[in-house]
């Protein structure tokens, strides 16, 4: 099971948005693996920061993973979710959370862009694409395969050392103040921070040596997700120029309506119409659920808004706590025109207050009148 990711932060729930920034700087400091030469354990730690820091820092993916939990972001293929990132996802997304590169005593150049060096992997776009999906896709998972256009690199495109950078992927600017001389790191602009510009590329790339491809992706969609919640593919956006890595394929969950059933979270609705000689004499109906139609029984006496449940009939927990339940409302029709038989019948009922429809106590053949007269 994944560690939560106000603890990996050691935060409460309630935690500021400053607050969050905060304790994800104190441990991205304290992991950081220019402090930790081949530390494995402490260049985990320093992920797994970047990755809860990714997360509660976004208001959007905060209130999702506090809904739903870490099942909020899994289903991609590659892995999905979050808990893919690599050194040069953390670097480039969050270099700014030291306000800029910086260097001093101990070597440690903060979150500049890399493992001392400053050259950075630069990262293509993301994709955005919608599925809709049934209630049945939704109840019992799905896997959908989705065409894709995305950018990716022409072959026969070459790259060659950026000549403003010199390979550096930043370039440096010494300002003199009333304190001194300061020296600033920002990443290049000629070259994004990768180091590389383009050398030679085919007529049909676009300037950063890219070309249009229609590609299949195989989406997994786990049981549970909600209209609106969003999945990431890793890799499968837009690649980027040179040694830079691809950018994610983000896919928005649209909930089809059912001509039956309502959904309610985890749970179910269904409204079963019955007519009066079956809430009398009891019936069995069939009805609709996600895994197919099943037959149940309506007992003799039934009353109208009674619930009938039907445990594990509902949609799988995100999370994996098991499956909701199918809850059946009756209704009883009450017819509005009414042959004189019938109303000679409703207004013998009437005038007896004490009158209950008990097939133990009455005539069976009473109740089979009733039936023949409604159905």
């Amino acid at each position: 099971m994944k560690e939560d990711y106000y603890d990996i932060l050691g935060i409460s729930k309630g935690a500021s948005a400053a607050e969050i920034k905060k304790a994800y700087r104190k441990m991205a400091i304290k992991y950081h693996p220019d402090k930790n030469p081949g530390d494995t354990e402490a260049e985990e730690k320093f992920k797994k920061s970047a990755e809860a820091y990714e997360v509660l820092s976004n208001e959007d993916k905060r209130a999702r993973y506090d809904r739903f939990g870490h099942q909020a972001f899994e289903g991609g293929a590659g892995g999905g979710g979050f808990g893919g990132m690599d050194m040069d996802d953390i670097f480039s997304q969050f270099g700014d959370i030291f306000g800029g590169g910086f260097s001093g005593g101990g070597g440690f150049s903060g979150f500049g862009g890399g493992f001392g060096g400053g050259q950075r992997r630069v990262k293509g776009s993301n994709l955005r694409i919608r599925v809709s999906l049934t209630l049945e896709e939704i109840a019992n998972g799905a896997e959908k395969k989705i065409k894709v256009k995305r950018k990716v690199q022409a072959p026969g495109t070459t790259y060659k050392t950026c000549t403003t950078c010199k390979g550096t992927g930043q370039v440096t600017r010494v300002t003199n103040t009333i304190l001194g001389r300061m020296q600033t790191a920002s990443p290049c602009t000629a070259c994004s921070g990768s180091g590389q510009i383009i050398d030679k590329r085919p007529p049909e790339a676009d300037a950063h040596g890219l070309v249009q491809k229609e590609e299949t992706v195989s989406i997994k969609i786990p049981s549970g997700v909600e209209d609106g919640m969003q999945l990431k593919v890793s890799g499968k956006g837009n690649e980027a120029p040179g040694n830079g890595i691809a950018g994610d394929l983000l896919v928005a969950i649209e909930e089809k309506e059912h001509h039956s059933l309502q959904r309610e979270g985890d749970n179910l609705h269904y409204d079963l119409y019955i007519s009066l000689s079956e809430a009398v004499l009891g019936s069995s109906r069939e009805i609709d659920t996600v895994t197919g139609k099943v037959r149940i029984k309506v007992e003799e006496g039934v009353q109208s808004g009674k619930i009938l449940r039907l445990r594990g009939k509902g949609i799988g927990n995100l999370n994996g706590y098991g499956k909701g339940d199918l809850l059946v409302h009756v209704n009883v029709w009450t017819p509005k025109n009414l042959n004189k038989e019938q109303r000679d019948f409703f207004e013998r009922m009437a005038e007896d207050e004490n009158f209950q429809p008990n097939p133990e106590k009455s005539d069976k053949s009473f109740f089979e009148k009733v039936k023949d007269m409604f159905s």
